[in-house]
């Protein structure tokens, strides 16, 4: 333990990055500890059963998991709940309804669009396999092993059920995001709240790879993602 904020995470999970555009928006000084993909069990046995990334602890020991609630922790503990719309009106019922969206729709979104061609599955890995911190014999099974699973066991089958390309997806999805946004910067205003830095995360998950690409195609959302980019601090 140190007397920073810890986040534990995996540098690919975009439930990650979720949490990590959110702290660099607020400037928060964290420690990113990147676990390894094939020991998550062991290295977040602090977190009470919990075996998924990311997991937070704070200075203290406090520990919370899952990203949105994450979140809504580390608005309120070290941004004075700013980002957060409160309330029973209106602007809480849209935060919650576009939350709850984002979360069901741009999350299962970013598997088809990595892994939805035998390709672009093996691009997808051999960049997983240099990033997270695999060990030496497993960096290499994962980028050769990996692929073929991925693809052919969960992205083909979420492809076909949907019947729209993976980039098509994308840019349907971003149609109603932008949508919602209308006129507005963001979905907050004049500023991101939270459920913009949801919906940021996601896409930002995808930045690492080529496939990338194919979402700055979408005029409108990439501009929006742009807006967001330029509040970050670090």
């Amino acid at each position: 333990m140190t007397d920073l904020p810890e986040m534990h995470m995996l540098y690919t999970c975009p439930f990650c990055w979720k949490v990590r555009g959110l702290v660099e928006h607020i400037g928060l000084k964290t420690e990113y500890i990147q676990i390894n993909p094939l020991k998550q069990k062991k290295q977040l046995a602090f977190a009470d059963g919990w075996k998924k990334t990311p997991v937070w602890r704070d200075a203290d020991g406090t520990v919370v998991v899952d990203s949105t609630p994450i979140m809504k922790h580390i608005d309120s503990k070290y941004n004075d709940g700013k980002l957060t719309v409160t309330g029973d009106g209106p602007a809480e019922e849209r935060a919650a309804k576009w939350a709850e969206w984002l979360d069901t729709n741009l999350s299962k979104a970013t598997i088809p669009i990595l892994y939805g061609s035998l390709f672009s599955a093996l691009r997808t890995t051999t960049r997983v396999s240099k990033l997270e911190k695999f060990g030496f014999f497993s960096k290499r099974l994962y980028a050769w092993m990996g692929f073929p699973i991925m693809w052919g066991f969960i992205a083909r089958k979420r492809v076909k059920k949907d019947g729209r390309s993976p980039k098509q997806l994308w840019h349907d999805l971003l149609d109603e995001w932008c949508g919602e946004i209308g006129q507005a910067q963001f979905f907050g205003g004049v500023s991101p709240d939270l459920v913009d830095f949801i919906a940021f995360g996601y896409m930002r998950s995808i930045s690492p790879y080529p496939q990338f690409s194919q979402l700055r195609d979408h005029q409108a959302g990439f501009a929006w993602y742009q807006r967001v980019e330029a509040t970050l601090q670090a």
